[in-house]
């Protein structure tokens, strides 16, 4: 099952990306040139094969516009579509639905991109028992929702922020002087209220960070060969993550090694947007 987004902060996208988009004046060249009382209908529809995430965008995109519109969501979040297909069908005030349409689609179509996206790295790992994970590197307020579309897609979402996961990257290890120091200190401030995480490049950190007894280890840019000894090191003594320069190409290869996640920041930060339209009828 999808997880749920807060309501509150696909609200506040919705309302922010409005905001930028009418500014004080409106929509001015809807405004100027279609009368208050015309009436329109029109159909979302996919131009391409893909994975929809984001519908509820367009129900909060005309219930935030001053005249009455409305959708019927055809294809829910999580559907598997072909180029061609139907989204959802709007009616209502053709001001509303011109106004609203470039929201409602960027919107759309940057979550649904996000999932379709994701569906072809588990699709690639199909069978291996590989979770794939997304990360923090998201557009700055978007953070939930780019998540939310990772999940819609079949994958796993990583830590939402700092603040409710522990990990222990290169940068709190040279803080801290060693792996050792940095988990000892974390454990002494959180007790064992949080899991902790380390990332590490080589065995060596590796074997250190396992004589800590952390929960996971981040395996940060590691050939193959080098995840298959870090996954016979390990011994099922912890979960390992691998995670940097894994691509759609090679992610099999990576999975099969026998790590337990692959976390991939390009899911979020460079996965193309799904192209989307709505057609007047």
């Amino acid at each position: 099952m999808i997880p749920a987004v807060p309501r509150e902060a696909f609200e506040s996208v919705v309302a922010a990306a409005l905001a930028e988009d009418l500014g004080d004046l409106g929509d001015i060249t809807t405004l100027s040139i279609v009368p208050s009382t015309a009436k329109m209908t029109g159909v979302i529809r996919t131009r391409e094969a893909g994975v929809i995430a984001g519908v509820d965008a367009i129900r909060l995109v005309l219930a935030r516009l001053p005249d009455p519109a409305s959708a019927t969501v055809v294809a829910e979040d999580g559907a598997v579509v072909e180029a061609g297909a139907t989204v959802a069908l709007l009616s209502g005030s053709a001001r509303t639905l011109l106004s609203g349409e470039r929201v409602i689609l960027n919107i759309l179509g940057h979550l649904s991109g996000i999932a379709t996206a994701t569906a072809a790295v588990v699709r690639a790992v199909e069978g291996t028992g590989v979770a794939i994970k997304d990360t923090r590197k998201t557009a700055p307020g978007l953070r939930l929702l780019e998540k939310y579309a990772v999940a819609a897609g079949g994958g796993t979402n990583h830590r939402v922020g700092l603040h409710d996961a522990v990990l222990i990257k290169d940068n709190h290890i040279a803080v801290a002087g060693s792996i050792s120091a940095a988990v000892t200190r974390a454990r002494s401030t959180l007790g064992r209220s949080f899991p902790i995480q380390v990332e590490v490049d080589t065995l060596e950190q590796m074997e250190e960070a396992l004589e800590n007894g952390v929960n996971s280890l981040l395996l940060d840019n590691m050939k193959p060969a080098m995840l298959r000894r870090a996954v016979a090191l390990c011994d099922g003594r912890c979960h390992l993550e691998a995670s940097g320069g894994i691509t759609l190409a090679n992610v099999r290869e990576v999975a099969e090694t026998g790590v337990d996640s692959i976390s991939l920041g390009w899911l979020t930060h460079s996965a193309r947007s799904l192209d989307l339209g709505l057609d007047i009828d």
